[in-house]
């Protein structure tokens, strides 16, 4: 029973809201005495104070998630921590803000003069980032609202086989680079609109985003994580700063002693093994492979840049004002009359179809210089993790992948050094 209880918490939370939201949804009751309702108040934005309440929140959550990963070595106290972050930052502030759409707030102040970073903003991205670079993703571990839910349902998880593993793992890097694009020309925030989780927290997403998350709750009940390991853009950046983490996860408390017991414990595939058995490779033939593979990283680099750019016109089709200008060409053009609400504003604001057109090249042009430079990334990202998969170092022990690890402790309860530990300190 005890460890079914944050399953129960999970189920009770996702419950409750359904009835809060479905009480919204019944009409008003008709009174036959007259009785007239009050004027709708329209709640006033969330005060300065409550906002940095968040960030205070946040904090304590990565302090307490660190000391349960690395100093207490707990699972189920990492459990706990989910379930409060996902009460928190998931079904009370609604997934908002977050650090892993911060990543927008961030294009969007750095190339349009226009935008004031809030603060609370520039921490949120920069704090979990910070955490990740001294003592690995303890972000993930106990403080996102989206890992949180995905954890809580990874019941059954099964390993995926490592080469379509390494397949979907690109996918985040394509949607880091479109997303920041998107938010450098002011065109979409696309991770805020395509997050699956927010429109369970809130439950007024539409319907198909609501039915993709529920999706992916599913499926993560065999293939845990689905979302972070496949579709995060802030996991690309986590990734990259938890690999110079000081003091990170490990799997045993001590020294390992090489059991394999831990080998297929990770569902995350971030286990990486001990060498000592592994047939030795040629000192030629490593380097070889490392070579050719650092050549390609430019011929990589050269073809995202290639790509992207023989793309960008489709890309500007992402901004409103550029589809807003060919919907109204069409209709001088061709007769094809605009009826979209945005035209219908258009044609009633009293601007000129001239500065419209003008605006379309300024966006067009943005979009030229921008999407080379997510194309440089995407390739470049490309060839260097190639090259890092065809790196082969000797190690004696078993160890976390420190990029790739979500710092969960599921492995802890697989090694007998950690459990001959524990059970030696509860000894009287």
């Amino acid at each position: 029973m005890k460890n079914k209880l944050p399953y129960i918490i999970l189920f009770f939370l996702l419950g409750w809201h359904v009835i809060l939201y479905a009480q919204q949804r019944f009409p008003k009751p008709e009174f036959e005495s007259g009785y007239v309702y009050p004027e709708y108040q329209f709640i006033s934005p969330r005060s300065p104070v409550l906002e940095y309440l968040d960030v205070v929140v946040l904090i304590a959550v990565l302090v307490v998630t660190t000391r349960f990963s690395l100093y207490k070595r707990s699972r189920s106290s990492l459990v706990w921590v989910s379930v409060f972050s996902l009460a928190y930052f998931g079904f009370y502030r609604e997934g908002c803000i977050c650090s892993v759409g911060s990543v927008q707030n961030i294009s969007l102040a750095l190339f349009n003069e226009g935008y004031n970073l809030p603060l609370t903003a520039l921490l949120f991205f920069l704090i979990p980032l910070v955490f990740a670079l001294l003592y690995g993703r303890q972000f993930c571990a106990g403080a996102c609202p989206l890992g949180a839910i995905q954890e809580l349902t990874g019941l059954y998880p099964v390993k995926m086989a490592r080469s379509m593993e390494v397949i979907l793992s690109s996918v985040p890097y394509v949607y880091l680079g479109l997303a920041i694009l998107f938010a450098a020309t002011d065109s979409h925030f696309i991770i805020c609109k395509y997050d699956p989780f927010v429109g369970i927290f809130r439950l007024n997403a539409p319907g198909t985003m609501i039915v993709f998350g529920v999706l992916l709750l599913l499926a993560g009940i065999f293939i845990n994580r689905p979302y972070c390991r496949f579709l995060c853009p802030y996991g690309v950046l986590l990734n990259w700063f938890s690999r110079f983490s000081e003091k990170h996860l490990t799997i045993t408390p001590d020294e390992c002693i090489n059991c394999k017991l831990c080998e297929d414990s990770c569902p995350y595939n971030a286990i990486i093994p001990s060498t000592i058995d592994a047939p030795k490779e040629k000192t030629t033939t490593s380097r070889t492979r490392f070579t050719i593979y650092l050549v390609l990283i430019p011929v990589f680099t050269f073809c995202g840049i290639r790509i992207t750019a023989g793309f960008s016109d489709d890309l500007t089709l992402v901004h409103r004002d550029v589809r807003l200008a060919r919907e109204i060409r069409l209709e001088y053009e061709a007769g094809i009359k605009a009826t979209s609400q945005q035209a219908v504003t258009f044609k009633e604001s009293g601007q000129t179809v001239d500065d419209l057109y003008n605006r379309e090249e300024y966006i067009i042009g943005r979009f030229k210089k921008g999407s080379p430079w997510a194309g440089a990334f995407l390739g470049l990202s490309f060839g260097i993790a190639l090259l890092s998969y065809s790196i082969r170092r000797e190690r004696d022990e078993y160890k976390p992948h420190q990029g790739k690890c979500y710092s969960c402790g599921r492995c802890f309860e697989y090694c007998p050094v950690h459990i001959e530990k524990i059970a030696k300190d509860e000894q009287p």
